[in-house]
């Protein structure tokens, strides 16, 4: 076989306490009553079948810590399987788990203040794992997922980490028989701990760095040159499920395919080439996800932009058959564009603890069934999927429809009725107000269906082949997200159930005074230093977006003459200033010292320079990772006498993506662009 692209490649089990643990205890290890080594010993299978080679085993409080069940760590090592934790677990110690770490019989864990308890326990745990390979995570956050214990300056907590770092590695000498070097460590500068290591902690240079998403998708930074020449190089940890603010999405696989590829080829292109985690949740809703992760993680070279929105279909043509193809394609497409613009658990439009409690509530959908469509739309496409995924099971041969039932059809269909009963609620409220009492009733009558029917459909998944993956669906912890609770509907007695028809209205009025920018339809103006632009398909609100250029590509000046550069035309505008409205991908900065700018110009005027960063945890950034977008709007004045206008964008960091131009000089309707008005969808 090749040497792999990337050498240490494996999943994170995470946030089990409803799927797996639940499954695991209840139906595949009723004796033990928990995730043990016969749930270890499928997972380890699932690993080496997909091509990986290492475990991050799950470790919330509800389940019995790795190491607290010997046979684990043999079974793993059976299958050749490599253990190594998340960025929280220091030396494979799971502080999370009251059997490994107790407040109450071992003390805080403080690490200036109860260092030879920790550092114990750390002992331990090595001398018992040292037998077989691990990768061993340096780290000294707080409990569980939590910060640094104890009020330090952040000065003071760069010196605890490091007195952590460096008594670790003099525990690993202490049990390893091969030069510290040697020995696979890596370090995650995971949320606050990103802030120490910019703040100039040293980690060794045999260690390799392991660079985060932000829980969503958009890795927060990357090797920068001096980093690059590591000898422990760096690596990956990526989300396909997440607990967390602003909105947990743990329910099912939405992460788009070429969102993946182009994120983790990044990663990749700046030196990520040693290592690769995946947060998969309980893993089996995320099959599709994993298998995709997987295949770039062991040969990143077959894949491009070009065949990576195909992968999963030929995934699923090889099980089901190439007659499908394209139903599969059709289907997939528009079952990730969907969720791109909301994902199915975000459509309570509630966040997950907020400062601002009235956010924690249920909310009505910002989709409008009026003026131009999108909430017609996006109900109609939801139900197009859904009744095809509903007939290829009735259709498939019955030894495959449980399969497809599991990785397409339960996904599509619940996706469906999740949309329906938040939309049917909203449109409840709305015709309630403008008292139409007959289909308000209506309204909330098709949202309790919805409501029924994904638990009906959860209900079908869990009794498949004899109840196999019994209590392993469900919908996720009520105690923090509401997505799972039927929205307060008003009903009115006395009037009868009306249906309201809900087929797309006329939306050519929609478009007097809007302009959207095809952006396949660009003319280069430069091409600087090998920056290209181009289109890439599979990801964005229309499917389709505009590259500005590749990642690794020099910096320039958006507003120089010499920076890439594409231009579209467009028509004559009845007014003297138009408005813009650009929607790019919300990515951060490569890294410190990077910035993510483009600029925008009206009829080759001045340039307005765009920078698409935000701080993490800002209402900004919660906006962002909830829409997929960032959003920059700004005026220019023209001249309306001119029969074409052109706008210009031009690259200041490469590898932008837009994925949405809007230009407005006057539109009769000012709301909300909705991503899924088929007005804005070229077709």
């Amino acid at each position: 076989s090749p040497e792999p692209s990337v050498r240490y490649r494996g999943i994170f089990i995470n946030d089990e306490d409803w799927g797996m643990k639940t499954w695991s205890s209840n139906n595949y290890e009723k004796d033990l009553g928990d995730i043990g080594p016969k749930t270890y010993a499928k997972i380890c299978e699932l690993i080496l079948r997909l091509k990986g080679n290492m475990l991050a085993p799950a470790m919330h409080e509800c389940t019995g810590a790795f190491y607290t069940h010997p046979e684990n760590k043999v079974v793993a090592d059976k299958y050749g399987i490599m253990i190594t934790t998340s960025h929280c677990e220091p030396l494979l110690f799971n502080n999370a788990s009251k059997l490994e770490w107790d407040t109450k019989v071992d003390g805080e864990w403080n690490y200036k203040t109860n260092s030879e308890t920790i550092k114990r326990k750390l002992d331990n745990r090595v001398r018992e794992a040292s037998p077989y390979e691990n990768v061993y995570t340096l780290a000294m956050r707080g409990l569980h997922d939590g910060g640094m214990r104890g009020n330090y300056s952040q000065k003071e907590k760069v010196q605890i980490l490091q007195n952590a770092i460096n008594d670790q590695r003099v525990i690993l000498k202490k049990y390893i028989d091969k030069p510290i070097e040697k020995i696979p460590q890596i370090f995650i500068p995971y949320k606050e701990a990103q802030d120490l290591y910019e703040e100039g902690l040293n980690v060794p240079e045999d260690v390799t760095l392991v660079w985060v998403d932000d829980n969503y998708g958009y890795i927060k930074r990357l090797s920068n040159p001096q980093e690059q020449k590591r000898e422990g190089r760096a690596g990956v940890y990526y989300h396909l499920s997440y607990l967390g603010a602003p909105h947990d999405y743990l329910w099912i696989n939405t992460t788009p395919p070429v969102l993946m590829y182009e994120q983790l080829k990044r990663a990749y292109d700046f030196g990520a080439d040693r290592y690769w985690l995946l947060n998969v949740g309980d893993i089996k809703p995320m099959e599709l996800g994993v298998t995709t992760f997987f295949s770039m993680a062991y040969d990143l070279e077959k894949f491009n932009f070009d065949n990576i929105n195909e992968f999963q279909t030929d995934f699923l043509c090889e099980i089901y058959g190439d007659k499908y193809r394209t139903t599969f394609q059709r289907m997939l497409d528009n079952y990730y564009r969907l969720a791109w613009s909301r994902k199915p658990e975000f459509m309570g439009w509630e966040r997950e603890w907020d400062v601002n409690k009235n956010l924690e509530r249920l909310g009505d959908v910002e989709y409008s069934f009026d003026n131009h469509n999108d909430a017609r739309y996006r109900l109609a496409d939801y139900k197009a999927i859904s009744d095809k995924a509903a007939q290829l099971v009735d259709e498939l041969p019955s030894n495959l429809r449980p399969s497809f039932y599991e990785m397409v059809a339960y996904p599509m269909m619940a996706s469906y009725q999740m949309n329906r009963k938040f939309m049917m609620s909203t449109l409840n409220h709305q015709l309630y107000s403008r008292r139409n009492f007959n289909g308000a009733n209506w309204a909330a009558e098709e949202s309790k269906i919805a409501y029924d029917s994904i638990n009906a459909l959860t209900t079908r998944y869990n009794t498949l082949l004899n109840g196999k993956w019994d209590h392993m669906m469900a919908l996720g912890p009520g105690w923090c997200a509401k997505h799972s609770f039927l929205p307060e509907l008003r009903v009115i007695t006395g009037f009868k159930s009306e249906e309201v028809d809900l087929s797309p209205l006329d939306t050519q009025t929609d478009t007097i005074g809007f302009t959207l920018i095809d952006l396949a339809r660009f003319k280069v103006n430069k091409n600087k230093d090998g920056n290209k632009a181009r289109i890439v398909k599979g990801l964005g609100y229309d499917w389709q977006l505009l590259q500005l250029g590749e990642p690794t590509g020099n910096n320039a000046n958006p507003t120089s003459k010499d920076a890439l550069s594409v231009t579209y035309e467009f028509g004559k505008v009845d007014a003297d200033s138009v408005s813009v409205t650009v929607y790019a991908l919300p990515f951060f900065p490569i890294y410190k010292g990077k910035s993510n700018s483009f600029g925008v110009s009206i009829d080759n005027g001045d340039v307005t320079v765009m920078e698409n960063f935000v701080k993490e945890y800002s209402n900004e950034w919660k906006d962002r990772v909830l829409r997929n977008s960032s959003i920059f709007t700004t005026k220019f004045h023209v001249d309306k006498s001119l029969p074409i206008h052109s706008l210009t964008l031009s690259c200041g960091d490469p590898g932008q993506m837009i994925q949405r131009i809007v230009i407005d000089w006057g539109g009769l309707k000012k709301t909300y662009v909705g991503p899924d008005a088929r007005l804005f969808r070229n077709e």
